[in-house]
């Protein structure tokens, strides 16, 4: 599985953000998740699926960092093997000074309170057997961290904190809305207590009336709680609205990573400029034109020589295809895998 394309981005690479130990929650440093693709009657292995290869980012106390890129561009698998949900192949998760990858059995029960998730369909992720109540407590009756007491009062004051009223606790996820599910979810979420939360998709199945609610819920609570978050999404204009700062994510690569406010006004990186340029209204006059992309998205499985955007960017030149761009710190705070991105 060695790859000397990723080799020398590696090697280069120390990652995207703050250099302030202190200012830093969570610190991901060359993650790899793979799948083995098999094939023939025998289901050998032929190759691997690289839906996260070699990528570097932190996070820091207190903020929320957007994750957005296309359907199949492996931002949901990075956030699921951030927190264990996905087994990564090989590379560090620090939080807090602990390797997330590396922790086994009780150690890594104690570690799971403070890394909780938001799920983003908030009906399958629900079990329609257990009552509201029983849901919110679930992650409480596991860890058997409070009395019997204490999960039933946090339990009380977590449905009021999402909007939902004490009756709604002894019925069934069924009998909700979804947005209201999703309320559920959060509060299961939260029950914990936790540090860090990875938002996966949170309000994509849910009307646009209700995302707003749902985001200023997160918005809140944020605040209530001193909550950081990953928030994964394919929606631009969600991402700016909650995001303090945002990555990039194109065939199992970050190529962009800066402010909210930087990245929407000045993109680095071509393929971050043409999923701005999608954003409904980007066209009216002032703002960026519509880029169009050509050709197909290339296959994880055999991904291009060089920089993997090359087959589709119309800034492409023979160096694209010969080396690959190195995610770096081309303005304060603002980093692009581009060998041009000096010049955008």
């Amino acid at each position: 599985m060695v790859d000397a394309d990723n080799q020398a981005a590696t090697a280069a690479q120390d990652g995207a953000g703050p250099n302030d130990e202190d200012d830093v929650l969570l610190d991901v440093r060359n993650l790899k998740t793979y799948y083995p693709s098999r094939s023939g009657l025998l289901g050998r292995q032929q190759a691997w699926v690289r839906a996260v290869d070699d990528v570097s980012f932190t996070i820091r106390r207190g903020e929320t960092f957007g994750l957005v890129g296309e359907s199949g561009c492996g931002k949901s698998t990075l956030g699921r093997s951030v927190v264990r949900l996905e087994k990564a192949h090989s590379g560090e998760v620090i939080f807090e000074g602990q390797d997330v990858l590396a922790k086994k059995g009780r150690d890594l029960k104690r570690l799971r309170q403070d890394l909780q998730v938001i799920f983003q369909d908030p009906h399958g992720s629900l079990d329609p057997r257990m009552k509201v109540r029983d849901i919110i407590a679930e992650g409480l009756v596991w860890q058997g961290t409070v009395s019997r007491d204490e999960r039933a009062h946090r339990v009380r004051e977590l449905a009021s904190l999402v909007g939902l009223r004490e009756e709604h606790l002894d019925r069934h996820a069924h009998e909700f809305s979804g947005g209201q599910r999703q309320r559920i979810g959060i509060a299961r979420a939260l029950a914990l207590r936790p540090k860090f939360v990875l938002a996966d998709e949170p309000v994509s199945a849910l009307d646009m009336s209700v995302q707003s609610q749902v985001l200023n819920l997160l918005t809140d609570l944020q605040e209530d709680f001193g909550l950081t978050y990953l928030f994964i999404a394919h929606d631009l204009s969600v991402v700016e609205y909650i995001s303090d700062r945002v990555g990039v994510m194109y065939l199992g690569k970050l190529v962009e990573v800066a402010k909210a406010e930087d990245l929407y006004t000045d993109p680095r990186m071509p393929y971050t400029e043409a999923l701005l340029s999608a954003i409904p209204g980007s066209q009216a006059p002032g703002r960026r034109k519509r880029i169009v992309l050509g050709g197909e998205v290339p296959s994880p499985l055999d991904p291009p020589s060089g920089c993997r955007f090359r087959t589709r960017c119309w800034k492409a030149e023979s160096l694209c295809a010969e080396e690959v761009p190195v995610l770096r710190e081309v303005v304060p705070d603002h980093w692009a895998a581009c060998h041009f991105a000096e010049a955008s």
